[in-house]
């Protein structure tokens, strides 16, 4: 059955029709009879309905219904009581305020306050965004726009014999639902996750499967891990606009928090440690002695639960398909990023460049020491390295940026990294040794054999025609430029070989010779 029209616009339309028709000495009572009946009342309503359009100008305003208002000092007493309108309007009339009936109060509070409001100020913000209306973003193409986000696990595990609760960073692509890249840590995230986790986001290779790429626009909450300097500038590097969201907004970020609330259903729920399940009275757990999960296990699970969302998982907004699905449709390219290259993105530099010096290179009051740095010693190197992870840093030369090699705190360093130094000064001094030897052994020249009397010939004397060849590539010497054309005496003529006359030979003056 269709909806009942709308008859407070029907009956403005109509008055501004009679209404217009009475400027234009057009307006006739059989008209107004006309209006009468379609709206099934008298003619003499239609009369004051054309009356009030006539007051304002041709528009018609219903007379609205007089209802009681709340004054500003009402609401603050509304808002002093958490939104609790009966304990308001116990308060004003105690203190002698004019109220009207408690129904009547009631009334007027709903008008003045909305669901949300009313909401908010029972329990707070968080409950007033419920009744907030977000919108839906297009999708665009795939690593157009990401999106990432920490989750804390519902489940308690075992590290190390303590119990925690570990902490997933997920990056999403907006366009396909697929999860490009995690990081899973056992603490509450920092920015070495979010670093770990774009290294895994961004690579495309048999450990890290086809989800991944170069994404145009990053979306994150407000974040410090998220907008510190070095992920700054390891997305700024790849040339990825960071989009900061205002904080506790999830719906800026639709498709993190929907991946954030599908793993706590389906996969924390049914772990044991779940901190959301059934209690008993008092809050005691159903089964307080359930053994836990080991981290290592619950990583495991995790990586799982991601492989099916990525191949098997069919979200409504891919209409049927999964995310797997959906990247391999998608035309657009991909731009991808070299391990060694995303390595140095994704490590945070050390302002100054440092020396190397007999003890390795000193950073933070600690020596790093590699067996690369023999011979070096006294060159300057920059310094990278992954946050919280001291035992480790990166070294690159400060002019090129080629990565030199790693090197180890030297408190921290194995057996075997020990042995390593010690054979990679053996080498150089090796190879120094040779080098000197080769030097005395061609300083002093050595003389060929002789079996019969001849002055001494030295080994390393060149022949005569490699040293002519020699000598002709140092001076330039051009055979044809150097042509002596007397050296070699030519053969007399033939008497019977007639001689060509000279042109410059003057004539003869014997008379007798003349012809």
């Amino acid at each position: 059955m269709p909806p009942a029209p709308d008859l407070s616009a029907l009956r403005a339309a109509a008055m501004h029709r009679l209404y217009t028709l009475e400027q234009s000495e057009q307006l006739t009572r059989s008209r107004i009879i006309g209006v009468a009946d379609a709206f099934g009342v008298d003619p003499r309503t239609v009369d004051r309905w054309l009356a009030n359009a006539r007051a304002n100008n041709g528009t018609y305003q219903p007379p609205g219904r007089t209802s009681f208002t709340l004054t500003p000092h009402m609401l603050d007493a509304i808002a002093r009581w958490r939104g609790n309108a009966t304990a308001a309007w116990k308060e004003l009339r105690t203190e002698g305020h004019p109220v009207p009936s408690l129904p009547t109060f009631h009334r007027a509070t709903n008008r003045a306050l909305t669901p949300g409001m009313r909401a908010g100020l029972r329990r707070g913000e968080k409950a007033r965004r419920a009744f907030d209306v977000a919108g839906e973003r297009d999708r665009h193409h795939r690593n157009y726009a990401w999106e990432t986000d920490h989750v804390e696990a519902s489940v308690k595990v075992r590290v190390e014999g303590h119990i925690r609760k570990p902490w997933i960073t997920f990056f999403i692509d907006c366009a396909t639902s697929a999860i490009c890249g995690l990081a899973i840590t056992p603490q509450r995230p920092s920015r070495e996750a979010v670093l770990v986790a774009i290294r895994d986001a961004v690579l495309i290779d048999e450990h890290h499967g086809p989800f991944g790429g170069i994404p145009t626009y990053l979306r994150v909450d407000g974040g410090k891990e998220f907008l510190c300097a070095t992920v700054k500038e390891a997305l700024g590097a790849l040339s990825t606009t960071i989009i900061e969201l205002p904080p506790f907004t999830p719906e800026g970020k639709p498709n993190v928090e929907a991946v954030n609330g599908a793993i706590k259903k389906t996969l924390f729920a049914g772990m044991p440690g779940y901190t959301h399940a059934p209690t008993l009275r008092g809050g005691k757990p159903v089964d307080p002695d359930q053994p836990l999960l080991p981290f290592e296990e619950f990583v495991r699970l995790v990586l799982e639960w991601v492989q099916r969302w990525n191949h098997e998982n069919t979200p409504k907004s891919l209409n049927g398909h999964t995310p797997r699905e959906a990247w391999d449709a998608d035309p657009a390219l991909i731009d991808t990023v070299t391990t060694e290259a995303l390595h140095t993105y994704t490590l945070e530099r050390h302002g100054r460049p440092l020396t190397i010096n007999n003890g390795g290179v000193r950073w933070r009051k600690r020596n790093y020491i590699a067996d690369w740095m023999h011979g070096r010693v006294g060159e300057k190197v920059h310094l990278r390295y992954l946050p919280h992870h001291n035992h480790r840093i990166e070294l690159y030369d400060p002019q090129t940026g080629r990565h030199l090699g790693h090197a180890v705190m030297a408190q921290q360093a194995t057996p075997e990294q020990g042995l390593s130094l010690k054979r990679a000064r053996a080498r150089q001094a090796d190879r120094l040794r040779a080098k000197l030897q080769k030097a005395e052994k061609n300083r002093n020249t050595r003389y060929a054999a002789a079996t019969r009397p001849a002055p001494p010939v030295p080994l390393d004397a060149m022949p005569e025609e490699e040293a002519l060849e020699h000598l002709r590539n140092l001076d330039g010497f051009d055979p044809a430029a150097e042509a002596l054309p007397d050296l070699i005496q030519l053969p007399e003529p033939d008497a019977g070989l007639t001689l060509p006359i000279n042109p410059h030979t003057p004539p003869p003056t014997d008379p007798k010779d003349q012809p």
